[in-house]
């Protein structure tokens, strides 16, 4: 490029993302008078002529689609040297992949961007265009001027006809993305390849994770125990690895996923109805439980030491950790927590959840013994401890907490709907500290109370 200042009358800005073919530029249109983003040819691609050719295909394809869900293309050009370039709508919102650094989305909000993605590829289809590389990074978002976001599919560099669907004869695709029969060269494919590709999407941004090999997928509730079970159907049935087994089409998985996204579930009935009692801030299991960083669940080992019938467990990152009952220690979870789920200020913070059946854990009416315990670096816990109730359970009182590294208070419910009991605690350094706190639920089943004992054996690095 012969200027980075400008291309043509487009005044750049700043670069918005460089691939292995193109770089994105922020740029500023003087007779729009508005931001638009220019798409440039890499430099030491310019001599292949097959890749020219498919940065051009590109364009005629997003103004072929002709949609609103679609990137529009505004312009096309060519460099001094000899390089095409477009110009297109920009997405100030960024893309479903910005969404997800600080985790999973709420299942209602992660619904309803998969199902506006897959009508996007809906009206891919209806132009006869097959996209073949749907994933969070080339699903973008604009914001509209009432403040809604509005999805928008970008990148047809991958992209071909349906009409060539059945003489395609090089794989593409990203992994985790891809459908079966996109991976094999000479494999036909259709409108079913994006439905393939949407699912993984919807996937990613309930449960955090890119979905595994097709055929080999976890199932997303095992990562995201309160999803569910009819989200974790429509999923799956989309990530299907044998087409004829898939939503038929991408039009048809957005209606299930708009009626899933509106649909009351029972998780988000309860929590509704706790969060509504006098202002007070009432902590779910479940909540708990999305609050946890998806990791996969494993099963603790006795090398995470502590005497057999009280090993230590620890969070992935060796800050924390605690001694538990011997038959509590199943399963561990131990990728942090975000503390806004107690109504503290949001971040990763240091944190783990074990119980004996970790799939129990979000369900308040489901016997299972387990703690989770999670540090907080902003806000005062003991302010959030001391406004949470339970819905269902007795209030049995609380007591002030003292061992010889922590002391705080501890609040307890019995007879809560698993036959059980709870208890919230809120901690600090007994020697007037007031860093780290420390935040620990119990659930417990039987008459017994294992909760100083736990508090005693915890140790934060």
């Amino acid at each position: 490029m012969h200027s980075l200042e400008r291309i043509g009358r487009y005044r750049l800005e700043r670069p918005l993302g460089t691939g292995a073919f193109a770089t994105v530029w922020l740029a500023h249109d003087p007779e729009l008078e508005a931001p638009v983003a220019v798409k440039v040819l890499a430099e030491n691609w310019s001599h292949r002529l097959d890749v020219r050719d498919r940065f051009l295909s590109e364009a005629r394809l997003l103004r072929r689609a002709g949609s609103s869900r679609v990137v529009q293309v505004y312009d096309i050009g060519e460099l001094p040297d000899g390089r095409p370039y477009f110009v297109m709508e920009y997405a100030d919102g960024g893309t479903l992949a910005g969404l997800l650094r600080d985790g999973p989305l709420p299942v209602p909000e992660a619904l309803a961007l998969t199902a506006q993605a897959a009508r996007a590829a809906a009206a891919l289809h209806e132009a006869g265009i097959v996209h073949r590389d749907i994933k969070p990074t080339n699903v973008l978002l604009h914001t509209a001027p009432d403040g809604t976001r509005r999805v928008l599919l970008a990148d047809l560099g991958l992209a071909k006809s349906l009409a060539q669907g059945s003489v395609l004869t090089l794989a593409a695709g990203s992994a985790g993305y891809r459908p079966p029969e996109q991976a094999e060269p000479g494999a036909g494919i259709d409108e079913r390849a994006d439905v393939y590709s949407l699912g993984a999407v919807g996937y990613e941004l309930v449960t955090g994770s890119v979905p595994g090999p097709p055929g080999k997928v976890v199932p997303p509730a095992r990562l995201r125990p309160d999803l569910g079970d009819e989200v974790a159907r429509a999923l799956l049935r989309a990530l299907e690895p044998d087409r004829a087994r898939r939503w038929p089409g991408a039009r048809e998985f957005a209606a299930e996923l708009d009626r899933l996204a509106a649909a009351p579930r029972r998780e988000r009935r309860w929590l509704d109805r706790v969060r509504g009692r006098l202002n007070a801030v009432t902590l779910s299991v479940a909540a708990l439980a999305a609050a946890v960083v998806a990791a996969a669940v494993v099963t603790a080992l006795p090398h995470r030491g502590g005497a057999p019938d009280r090993p230590r467990v620890a969070d992935a990152s060796g800050r924390v950790s605690v001694q538990v009952p011997a038959a509590w220690d199943r399963e561990l979870r131990d990728g942090g927590w975000n503390p806004r789920a107690l109504g503290l200020g949001a971040g990763d913070e240091p944190g783990l959840v074990v119980a004996d059946d970790l799939a129990r854990w979000p369900d308040p009416a489901a016997p299972v013994d387990g703690v989770f315990v999670g540090l907080s670096a902003h806000g005062d816990v003991t302010a959030r401890v001391k406004a949470l109730t339970h819905t269902g359970c007795h209030y049995a009182g609380g007591h002030a907490f003292r061992s010889a590294d922590w002391q705080g208070l501890v609040r307890a419910w019995s007879g809560c709907p698993d036959g059980g009991s709870i208890t919230e605690s809120a901690l600090v350094p007994a020697g007037g500290a007031t860093e780290p706190q420390v935040y620990a639920q119990l659930r417990q089943r039987g008459d017994g109370d294992a909760t100083d004992g736990v508090l005693r054996s915890l140790r934060v690095r």
